[in-house]
């Protein structure tokens, strides 16, 4: 039962490629990258996710970056099954979204099954995101400050444009679908043991943020980065109300 919950509460928003109309592939600022973790608990895999950072996109006079995120049980039977999917597209020049799309397909032995598709679209002209379930005839509107990130192109935007110094605090106001938050990721320099580096010299950013599994209670979001040029995504760990979960670099594939 802790587990089904830890699990639950790792999905703060939760792939269906949705591009802004005629795009096409250009070439990014370096090759496709794909990173693949895994989240144990008492030594026992229990989630999957890979990250993968495509290659430029151009359309419309633009250039756009997209990321992709899957999450999925572990053997975990039924108990809990989470296959659950993201992208987000954004605009290269900035990382601020275009548009965010969550798949959630997940259930277990004691929670309701959750399968829906959502896609948000965002409008930073009129300080807007607009909302869009599959199958709901409403699309909502939400207010948002004109620089909004989704989860993902936050993520994109500290590995591909945030130089990390360890001195300045990275202040960034996030929509995933549920709740707008503001947010404030502390850097700090420190060594640590990775599972595929050793030990190696890094930067972490970390933040304080509620959770809307728990009541909206306050957890941490850390996310440790190489600090060697790279900004190598290798460690990613979530402090919840109940208990900590950890996702540790397995592999780096060239897309």
């Amino acid at each position: 039962m802790r587990i089904r919950v830890l699990l639950l509460a790792l999905i703060l928003t939760g792939t269906s490629v949705a591009y802004p109309h005629g795009q096409r592939s250009v070439s990014g600022p370096g090759p496709g990258k794909i990173f693949f973790y895994t989240a144990k608990k008492f030594g026992v895999p229990i989630l999957k996710a890979s990250l993968h950072f495509e290659n430029g996109l151009s359309g419309q006079g633009k250039s756009f970056y997209q990321v992709r995120l899957q999450v999925s049980s572990v053997a975990l039977g039924v108990l809990f099954r989470m296959n659950n999917r993201f992208t987000s597209t954004m605009e290269a020049e900035t990382c601020v979204p275009v548009r965010y799309v969550k798949e959630i397909d997940q259930e277990g032995l004691f929670k309701e099954k959750k399968n829906y598709l959502e896609t948000l679209t965002f409008d930073p002209n009129h300080q807007r995101v607009l909302v869009e379930k599959k199958g709901d005839q409403e699309i909502r509107e939400v207010s948002v400050p004109a620089e909004t990130f989704d989860p993902l192109s936050m993520f994109a935007r500290c590995y591909l444009k945030e130089d990390l110094p360890s001195h300045r605090d990275i202040r960034m106001t996030i929509y995933d679908g549920l709740r707008l938050r503001q947010m404030v990721f502390q850097p700090k320099q420190e060594k640590i043991k990775t599972r595929i580096y050793g030990e190696v010299e890094a930067v972490r950013l970390e933040a304080t943020t509620s959770f809307a599994s728990f009541e909206n209670k306050e957890g941490v979001i850390r996310i440790w980065y190489t600090d060697d040029g790279k900004k190598t995504p290798i460690l990613m760990e979530l402090d919840l109300p109940i208990g900590s979960v950890r996702f540790e670099l397995d592999e780096i594939r060239e897309s």
